[in-house]
């Protein structure tokens, strides 16, 4: 069957799904497989739960009348959402960076949802099915999209602007992240700057922060769009809070570095001409969650939990900011960073030495890495080890930041912090 004949099957109800726990009705269900997944032998659950039709690539698995087989379940998805975009009238915002894109993404839409029927990538689903997923949830009515995107190798992100088409782009950093498969802060650049070659080549428009270098090195030959000249960084203890034109916003994000976060929301929204004072609104009310800087009180300790995803540069980044804070008392529990390539070590190190310069009142590093590093501070190999550890000498009256990687599942640490 050809891309245009499930596109108008697709376009009947505007609705694709890939789980069978979360089918809606009239939907076209995906039949995805992964390592541990296969989800052609849930094609007949799609369809019995509502689904209007149920693509799969497995021959023994076409046997309903309402399923379509075809040779590759996601490259059909792929090529089904590349075509709704050629159609879409819509505006695309094209967002990649090492740090900060979730966040970044979520101020966006808080901002433009105040004037505009907008849809955002949920989550961080950013990736290869994650992308053409967000694109399929865009409609007619849609008015703007936010595309998130994210990469650990070179050529994802061309291969996602192939899919998106971005009509505008920012990157919020290129910083330390996925070092192992892009090879280097250089093939950092060069992979994250694949937003900026689609906009040049394509005659679009980039966002950029001003104070960036590399930004503005890359963005020679691209009409650009830097952030807005009244916004002003006024402080971060430990909420940012900025000025804009004549507003004062005290948003709930803590550190300097989610200042510029603020900064292109704003500036996204003022060239969309939200007004100002919906702008201080959307950015005020924004909330984060999903363990990305909140802060919570356990007992008599306050805690940074920081623990959705970490590098090296997010990390000195929040080590800094930690210790700009007033607080009386400060504890910092790092996990191991991951994806960081042959530099693992090394960076693991710098990080130890950066906490041991600022000395804290309680450094504890947790992971395989980490424990491997030479430090004066106590260094546990596991979680497990940890938790032994923490409850022969609970954390009282502190203020705490907790930060690793997604693997680490630090997080679990907020059952544990209780005095």
């Amino acid at each position: 069957m050809k891309i245009q004949d499930i596109y108008q099957l697709y376009s009947k109800h505007y609705l694709v799904d890939t789980d069978t726990r979360k089918i809606r009705k009239n939907s076209l269900f995906f039949a995805l497989k992964g390592d541990n997944f296969n989800g052609n032998k849930f094609a007949k659950k799609a369809l019995l739960l509502g689904a209007s039709c149920a693509i799969v690539d497995e021959k023994e698995y076409h046997t309903q009348a309402h399923t379509i087989l075809v040779d590759n379940v996601l490259e059909t998805l792929q090529q089904l959402a590349k075509y709704h975009r050629t159609l879409l009238k819509t505006p695309i915002i094209g967002l990649t960076g090492s740090n900060g894109k979730t966040t970044t993404k979520e101020l966006i839409h808080a901002v433009l949802s105040k004037k505009f029927k907008t849809t955002a990538t949920i989550g961080n689903l950013n990736n290869h099915i994650g992308v053409p997923l967000t694109l399929l949830s865009m409609n007619p009515e849609t008015e703007i999209g936010i595309v998130e995107m994210g990469a650990n190798h070179q050529q994802e992100i061309a291969f996602l602007c192939a899919l998106c088409q971005p009509n505008f782009g920012y990157i919020t950093n290129f910083g330390k992240a996925h070092l192992e498969g892009f090879g280097g802060v250089e093939g950092v650049i060069k992979g994250k700057s694949e937003l900026y070659t689609f906009l040049e080549e394509n005659h679009q428009s980039a966002f950029i922060n001003p104070e960036d270098a590399i930004q503005v090195e890359k963005t020679l030959n691209i009409n650009t769009l830097a952030f807005d000249a009244d916004l002003k960084f006024i402080d971060a203890n430990p909420f940012v809070k900025l000025s804009f034109d004549a507003h004062h916003i005290q948003s709930k994000l803590i550190g300097t570095y989610n200042y510029t976060n603020i900064a292109i929301a704003c500036t996204i929204g003022r060239y969309f001409k939200v007004t100002d004072a919906h702008i201080k609104s959307a950015i005020e009310s924004y909330t984060p969650d999903n363990n990305r800087s909140q802060i919570i009180l356990k007992g008599s300790n306050k805690i940074i939990l920081d623990a959705y995803n970490a590098n090296p540069t997010s990390i000195k980044a929040a080590l800094d900011n930690f210790d700009a804070m007033d607080a009386k008392h400060k504890t910092v529990i790092l996990g191991d960073m991951f994806e960081l390539g042959a530099t693992s070590l090394e960076e693991h190190q710098d990080i130890v030495d950066l906490v041991e310069k600022l000395d804290f009142d309680n450094s504890y590093f947790i992971g395989e890495t980490f424990s491997q590093t030479i430090t004066k501070k106590d260094s546990f190999q596991t979680f497990e080890d940890f938790l032994v550890f923490l409850k022969k000498n609970p954390l009282k009256q502190q203020s705490i930041l907790i930060k690793g990687s997604r693997g680490m599942r630090l997080e679990r640490l907020l059952a544990f912090i209780t005095s």
